[in-house]
């Protein structure tokens, strides 16, 4: 049966002074490596040696010995000490804003388009950030935010869901992708109601895109549920179904550069006012403990986004 002293616990400072002593092997020196008087250090650590239980020195009129036990107390004192400064330095970085790692969920309709931005803020402005990025789908996200595998999530809101918080960063409006002779392509001021009547292409089931697709269709009087017999898992196979004739679909204005760009056979027609549209927030749980740094990132993208085709959100109005 193995016994354990129950006597006082030892306080940091006793274990500095301990240290210093057993690092000098003379109580002046140890003492003015510390900045203590002599004599409060002797009686840290005969304070030491009482907490403990244990001789740690001999000492003599001359000199200053470590004791066996001294000698192997010394290294698990220095490793405390080493711990605790291990322990204050860790603190101080957490309490340093836009340091360390944080852990950015984006979904894959937001992701090729928005990236960049985010990316470049990151790197100008806070470059002591080691910014991870996560292209996951809505569900995956959330459930990664609230078990604590993620920190902060890029994706479209609002959620309905209790336990986040959302930071609005801007609308975008929906553009209608045809192919080159369709008789929608190139009009400005197309009404919601044409969707009625349209061969819709969309996403595949998960994606947050194609449930704010059939949303739209259901304002615009499409009783059919949208029903598509074709699908795709990203935007660039989904255009490219388009381009050859399938049908047409919706984009978000952010994606429409890199989406249309690449192929000439494809049209874009814009909505009547109001167009439908999408609004892509910052989310966080709620009570974040980072939740200051968040909504000062929120308030760097808005400006740094200003320069897209978007309409940026007053998170005071």
């Amino acid at each position: 049966m193995v016994s354990v002293y129950k006597g006082k616990q030892p306080s940091l400072a006793q274990l500095r002074a301990f240290v210093a002593v057993a690092e000098h092997l003379h109580f002046r020196d140890a003492a003015a490596a510390i900045g203590m008087s002599q004599p409060a250090l002797s009686g840290a650590v005969s304070a030491l040696e009482e907490a403990l239980g244990v001789q740690l020195l001999e000492r003599t009129t001359r000199k200053v010995l470590l004791s066996r036990s001294g000698e192997r107390l010394a290294a698990r004192a220095r490793a405390v000490l080493d711990a605790v400064g291990e322990l204050m330095e860790e603190a101080e970085a957490a309490r340093a804003p836009f340091t360390g790692a944080l852990r950015l969920g984006v979904i894959p309709t937001v992701a090729p388009y928005l990236l960049p931005t985010v990316l470049h803020l990151a790197r100008d402005r806070y470059p002591e950030l080691d910014l991870q990025v996560h292209e996951e789908q809505t569900f995956s996200l959330l459930e990664g935010l609230s078990v604590g595998r993620l920190d902060l999530l890029l994706l479209a809101v609002p959620l309905g869901m209790p336990g986040f918080t959302e930071l609005p960063l801007f609308d975008e409006d929906f553009v209608l992708v045809t192919p080159e002779d369709h008789w929608l392509g190139g009009r400005e001021d197309i009404p919601r109601e044409a969707l009625r009547e349209l061969n819709l292409l969309l996403l595949d089931e998960g994606h947050c895109l194609r449930d704010q697709a059939l949303d739209i269709c259901r304002e615009a009087g499409r009783t059919d549920g949208a029903a598509v017999t074709t699908t795709a898992a990203g935007l660039s196979t989904l255009v490219q179904l388009v381009a050859g004739g399938l049908g047409v679909t919706l984009l978000p204005r952010t994606a429409v550069p890199v989406e249309t760009g690449r192929n000439e056979r494809l049209s874009t027609g814009w909505f009547a006012d109001p167009a439908p549209s999408r609004r892509i927030a910052l989310v966080m749980r709620a009570g974040a403990a980072r939740q200051a740094e968040f909504e000062e990132l929120a308030g760097a993208l808005r400006e740094a986004m200003k320069v897209l085709p978007v309409r940026v959100v007053d998170p005071v109005a």
